[in-house]
């Protein structure tokens, strides 16, 4: 019901709108002469007006009606343009309630402006409505006075259930919804991470609207409690509630046609159009949602672009791309550099008595067209799904693992280490594609780009454990001598290992009953898979010994270099954390530190996540040392010659066909028939798709793979093996 109440017009401001009053004047008597005549207001009402002492125009104030006070900027006869909209500086059949407005702005047509703070040269035109109250948190997960804790607004990601929910906050990343939404069994610890988010926002109820410099919002029907930021542009715009849009004069962010934005965060630079939906949600820097995609309850990073589908309960690192219309994707959280292909189905809850299912993905998770997936489920990194049904739970712990389904009561196929022996072109482009994506002109969540990274290599390295094992279950159903011989699983281990060095062209399958429930997989080409393993380990380490030396002006590594890796602290255990790799020791230290109050607010677990970043390299070169010592069961000191010679030949390998790989699929694009075939000669081709020989990524690997193959030639070259 509609409450009706006198409220006498009162001159005086709320203290602390006080600050604005700098420089202001209140009207003169000849001034309200003019201004009655034009607006709405009586006589007494003109008192509750300051302006600027030292220009006011006020022929540029027309059809307005005041109530409370108004506070105006700067005002004289200019023309304000932003793209084909251009409108004469004043205020124009407008209502104001309690606002104040900056320099030069025009405000026509906003039926209802109550309670905000207007920045310099905004265009407010066409708008319904835009208010605020005094308890707004603009989309934070905070409280004000005396507010009960049921008005608190978490966002459920990862789980429908609301177990892993987090609490949205302005500079909120995706490392930070990690830890919250990863680490619930530590209670203490997530009682840390709501009073440091309590910090983040004054608890005082004395909210107003915030709109910073150069912002234009135009036919839009309701803005209640959104902060706008500088050079934000809103176009036709539907909903905007309880919101913060970040935005600045480098990182402009936009919102256009029809959109509804409830309860969250826009990052600076995204844009957001045509009809999109996001309620709950923190959406990172430079990201995309439009055409209709509904994302809710979820948090989505970085460089992402997301249209026409549905994302509920997601929590999303950076680089992910999900298209289509017919796209779903529920209670999961992705590692980012990931595509959801049309059609996808990903979250079904029907194989559980509540909706409480969910799905972890490595990043570079790729599932094809049409597939669909069962709660609970989990994927090594870069894992590729081949288009199919999967009726049972999956547990893929093959990195870089093609998976196919065989139709249903059937194992599903697994080619581990497919993209290294099929589709090295991919793995080869990652890191170059990703990193001219990345449009952030500030990087606050720093993001490994490169495919072949510690957290990659360290599920390789337990793929490769894994092949050895299950080559030793093979060997004692074969009845192998030498494995029904070994004594001990370490002997059997052994025996296996040896196999698979020795037969390299040996062709068998192995059953793995794990990676779905129920009926298990088959793991096929496992000789190939685990010397295609082996090589990319040698490659990544030899190329971070090669990076180690560049950084220390030197071609290759010495015994002191020997001695200062040895003594770097050694991780062997990496955690993907919202993007940025960070070793999981390092990760348990900032708990230990927030837990005991030496780090107590998010911007110093910034500043821990930079510290690791700016490690990160030293940490990568005693892993790697350590991976190939790992390789040889041996220490490096005691290294030959030919395991030297044998390192360099695999490293230099995996180099080069990664160019290879390159070309060829790009030749491919040239050279197939049925792909020439719609072209009438090679010159119409070469108009439409461009020359290989002018393809940037092409020239731009074929430089990076000369560079390196001259770097591993040299990086052991000043080591004296034994022989």
């Amino acid at each position: 019901m509609v409450s009706v109440s006198k409220v006498k017009n009162s001159t005086r401001l709320p203290q602390f709108y006080s600050a604005f009053l700098e420089g202001k004047r209140q009207l003169t008597k000849s001034e309200i002469e003019v201004l009655s005549t034009h607006n709405k207001n009586s006589d007494s009402s003109w008192k509750n007006v300051w302006v600027d002492e030292n220009e006011f125009d006020c022929s540029l104030v027309s059809g307005c009606e005041i109530f409370g006070f108004l506070v105006i900027g700067r005002l004289s006869a200019c023309t304000l343009k932003y793209h084909d909209l251009a409108l004469e500086a004043g205020l124009y059949d407008s209502y104001f309630e309690n606002v104040v407005i900056g320099d030069e702005c025009v405000v026509r047509n906003v039926h209802y402006l109550s309670n905000y703070k207007i920045g310099n040269r905004n265009i407010l035109f066409n708008i319904d409505e835009m208010s605020t109250t005094n308890h707004s948190k603009f989309g934070n997960g905070t409280l004000k006075e005396g507010e009960p804790e049921s008005n608190r607004i978490w966002i459920g990601v990862g789980n429908e259930n609301d177990g892993r929910a987090v609490l949205a906050f302005e500079n909120m990343i995706p490392a930070d919804a990690y830890i919250w939404a990863k680490y619930r069994d530590d209670i203490d610890l997530q009682q840390h991470f709501v009073s440091m988010t309590e910090k983040q926002v004054p608890k005082t109820l004395n909210t107003y609207g915030i709109t910073g410099d150069d912002v234009v919002i135009k036919n839009t029907t309701l803005l209640k409690d959104a902060k706008i930021g500088n050079c934000t542009y809103i176009k036709g715009a539907f909903k905007l509630k309880n919101i913060t849009v970040l935005s600045s004069e480098e990182e402009p962010s936009q919102i256009g046609e029809g959109v509804e934005l409830v309860n969250g965060i826009l990052g600076f630079g995204s844009r957001v159009f045509y009809q999109a939906v996001a309620v709950r949600f923190v959406i990172g820097r430079n990201c995309q949602l439009k055409y209709g995609a509904r994302l809710l309850n979820s948090i989505l990073g970085d460089n992402s672009t997301v249209s026409c589908c549905e994302i509920l309960n997601n929590l999303i690192f950076p680089f992910h791309e999900q298209h289509h219309n017919s796209s779903f994707l529920i209670a999961s959280m992705v590692g980012g550099q990931s595509n959801i292909a049309s059609g996808a189905t990903i979250g079904s809850n029907h194989n559980s008595r509540a909706a409480d299912g969910e799905m972890f993905a490595g990043r570079g998770f790729w599932p094809g067209l049409c597939s669909d997936f069962k709660h609970n489920s989990k994927f090594a990194s870069f894992t590729l799904i081949a288009k199919g049904t999967y009726q049972y739970e999956l547990n893929i712990t093959f990195p870089f693992s093609l998976v196919a389904s065989n139709g249903s009561h059937q194992p599903i196929t697994i080619i581990p280490a497919y993209w290294f022996m099929y589709n090295m072109y991919a793995v080869a482009r990652n890191k170059s594609k990703f990193e001219k994506r990345d449009k952030r002109k500030v990087k606050v969540q720093h993001i490994e780009t490169d495919p072949i990274a510690p957290d990659t290599i360290q599920e390789v390295e337990a793929a490769l454990r894994k092949l050895i094992e299950l080559t030793g279950e093979y060997l004692l159903d074969s009845k192998n001598k030498k494995a029904i011989a070994a004594k001990t699983p370490d002997e059997l281990y052994n025996v296996a290992k040896n196999f698979l060095h020795e037969n390299q062209d040996a062709v068998f399958t192995l059953p793995y009953k794990e990676p779905q429930k129920k009926y298990g997989a088959v793991i096929i080409k496992p000789v190939k898979a685990y010397k295609a393993y082996r090589r990319i380990v040698k490659f990544f380490a030899v190329r971070t010994l090669c990076e180690y030396c560049v950084r220390n002006g030197s071609e290759s590594l010495t015994k002191d270099d020997l001695v200062k890796i040895s003594q770097m602290p050694l991780y062997s255990s990496w955690v993907n954390v919202g993007g940025q790799i960070i070793p999981e020791k390092c990760l348990f230290e900032l708990f230990e530190k927030i837990k005991h109050g030496t780090i107590d607010s998010w911007d110093k677990v910034h500043e821990f996540y930079d510290s690791c970043q700016n490690q990160y390299e030293d940490y990568k070169v005693a892993y790697a040392l350590s991976l190939l010592e790992n390789l040889y069961s041996r220490s490096f000191i005691d290294f030959t010659k030919q395991i030297y010679s044998e390192i360099i030949e695999d490293a230099l390998f995996a180099n080069q066909s990664m160019f290879d790989a390159v070309l060829i699929s790009r030749m491919k694009d040239f050279e197939d028939p049925y792909r020439m075939q719609n072209y009438d000669n090679a010159r119409e081709m070469n108009a439409v798709l461009g020359g290989i020989a002018d393809n940037e990524f092409i020239l731009e690997m074929q430089e990076f793979t000369k560079d390196l193959k001259e770097k591993i030639g040299k990086v052991f070259e000043k080591l004296n093996p034994i022989d």
